[in-house]
């Protein structure tokens, strides 16, 4: 899996930590198991989001400047995008990581709540409590080690909810914005996509819905979004594919309703952003529906053994 500079995942390998499991997740996102032990760890404001659940040991682990206790099975971290933090490690631990692009939490979160992109803050969590955080990620990270993609995506999927939930705090006021697409606007945009995503669609005629020029419109899109206008229509064009593979229809036709020009774009786009192909896709949809749901209730920690076992 490869690292970028100044990430999370970077830093880690630097230090004395071993990347036991990885997985790509598509759409930027990634996920891994690590254990470490007799080490210090500071984080100098890493770029994207980084969700962490202990998964076995901990006792070991503190923050050092604050007063979070200790780390224990079962303990949640949320290191948002530019934070700082030092971390002291002494006893060996294993922790999983999901790992969520800025650009793309932002985008799940103006979709989820139907909220300006620019409004998302995802507070900081040291070795706290949040359930539904935990129990996503505990899914995950039983999920890593077999190598179930679809699983995986999924129990990533719901701790990115979950997480974003905590960024939405009710009753609190909301900052005045400046720039951006008013609300109205946002939801006039977006349902004529969702109505037009099997069609080809032009930036000058989603600005007309907005009365804007092309160029002021990317800009306010991007600000209230948090992508591209192209990103989020290639975005909805892939969840709709993704839906549709549930279904016994051809893939060729689901290209077409998506607004692919071909199986063949459809496949190359998919792969892209999600590592695998549509055909592959709908393969494992189909093993998961013959052995049960993919994501089972409530969290369970890993056996010792599965959770330091290096994988090949």
């Amino acid at each position: 899996m490869p690292i970028q500079p100044f990430t999370v995942q970077a830093i880690l390998s630097a230090s004395n930590a071993r990347r036991l499991h990885a997985m790509e997740l598509g759409f930027g996102r990634s996920a891994a198991i690590w254990s470490n032990s007799q080490d210090r760890v500071a984080y100098e404001r890493p770029e994207g989001h980084a969700l962490s659940l202990y998964i076995q040991g901990g006792e070991g682990t503190r923050r050092l400047g604050r007063q979070a206790g200790r780390g224990r099975p079962g303990a949640v971290c949320v290191m948002p995008q530019g934070h700082v933090s030092d971390w002291e490690i002494t006893t060996r631990f294993a922790f999983v990581h999901l790992y969520l692009p800025d650009a793309g939490l932002r985008r799940a979160y103006t979709e989820a709540f139907d909220r300006d992109a620019r409004l998302m803050v995802l507070p900081e969590l040291s070795l706290g409590e949040a359930p539904r955080v935990a129990a996503a990620l505990g899914h995950l990270a039983l999920a890593l080690p077999r190598g179930d993609a679809l699983a995986a995506d999924e129990a990533a999927t719901e701790a990115t909810f979950a997480a974003l939930a905590m960024a939405s705090p009710q009753g609190l006021p909301l900052p005045a914005l400046k720039g951006g697409l008013a609300p109205h606007l946002r939801r006039r945009i977006g349902e004529y996509i969702e109505a037009h995503l099997d069609m080809p669609l032009r930036l000058d005629e989603l600005a007309a819905l907005a009365k804007l020029s092309a160029f002021h419109f990317q800009r306010m899109f991007r600000a209230s979004h948090g992508v591209s206008p192209q990103a989020w229509v290639q975005w909805r064009r892939l969840e709709r594919a993704r839906a549709l593979l549930r279904r016994d229809m051809p893939i060729i036709q689901i290209a077409t309703a998506c607004g692919f020009s071909s199986q063949s774009h459809l496949t190359r786009v998919f792969g892209a952003a999600l590592g695998t192909t549509p055909a592959a896709y709908r393969a494992a949809l189909s093993r998961a529906s013959a052995s049960g749901p993919a994501i089972a209730a409530g969290y369970r920690p890993l056996p010792q053994d599965e959770a330091l076992t290096v994988s090949h």
